[in-house]
């Protein structure tokens, strides 16, 4: 039973029912599901459906304004969440596959996930696919943006979108391989070049969904240029190579961009990409 944890913490060992644990500032948390599970294949990650489906369909995304209050954060959370819903519910529609979405947890409060508990030092989220929940601090996501104003909200949207972007991995199939692939890689490089191929594709899938509801939102260029701000800073390339789990600022910020921009999922295939742009 091992962990991994990410951006700010070492590299140490969790007893937590057989996860792998992804933890950070940013709220890229992970672990694979209960249980054994049909083996995925590696089609499932670089040939998933999803990639032939196209951009986003708009949904008309419309977001409450945040102020100091915990509930203000929670409303932001659940109108984004509730348009995150919409959003994948529709896209997975289009390739003819199943989806439900994730159950929600926006602490106040710490707490026990069947992933582990919460919050750990520096780590505002994570998603647990043992039971498909997401987990925001209320708190803690603004703290860990090193106090970031309230009004610049794409920088707390990306962070949700990042974690709903794990649940439409798990959804899709695509998490299982990548939990596959880390299980049996012989070398923690490896290893840890299959952690930022899910990460950086949920940030890629962070950022579809984004670009796609940025009328909506109302997510100026102010807006933008504030996320990618906050994005860049949670780089790990001055970690060493053994605990580098979701990749550098340049790439953890760009694939945010690809998907902003892409015109369709198929952008966000990190798994053909060269290992130079999952660095």
């Amino acid at each position: 039973m091992a962990g991994l944890v990410g951006l700010l913490a070492a590299f140490v060992v969790l007893a937590v029912v057989g996860f792998w644990l992804f933890w950070d500032g940013d709220g890229g948390t992970l672990g694979p599901g209960l249980g054994r599970q049909p083996a995925a294949s590696r089609a499932d990650a670089t040939d998933n459906r999803l990639y032939a489906t196209g951009a986003l369909t708009p949904v008309a995304c419309r977001l409450p304004a945040i102020d100091q209050a915990p509930e203000s954060m929670r409303r932001f959370m659940n109108a984004l969440s509730d348009c995150l819903d919409a959003s994948w519910r529709t896209q997975f529609g289009k390739a003819h596959m199943a989806f439900s979405p994730p159950k929600r947890v926006f602490w106040e409060t710490s707490g026990r996930s069947p992933c582990g508990t919460y919050p750990n030092p520096g780590a505002s989220a994570f998603y647990c696919p043992a039971n498909n929940t997401m987990y925001v601090g209320l708190r803690h996501v603004v703290e860990t943006s090193g106090g970031e104003p309230l009004s610049n909200f794409a920088v707390f949207a990306r962070v949700v979108a990042h974690e709903y972007g794990h649940h439409v991995q798990e959804r899709a199939g695509i998490l299982r391989y990548g939990h596959q692939q880390m299980e049996t890689a012989s070398t923690a490089t490896a290893r840890m070049e299959t952690s930022r191929r899910i990460e950086l594709q949920a940030q890629c899938l962070a950022g579809a969904f984004l670009g796609a509801e940025r009328r909506a939102m109302g997510l100026t260029r102010r807006q933008y240029l504030a996320m990618m701000e906050d994005v860049r800073g949670r780089g790990d390339e001055r970690l060493p190579p053994d605990q580098r789990d979701h990749g550098s600022s340049r790439n953890y910020a760009g694939w945010v961009a690809i998907g902003f921009r892409g015109d369709g999922l198929a952008v966000c295939n990190t798994w053909t990409a060269p290992s130079s742009a999952v660095e």
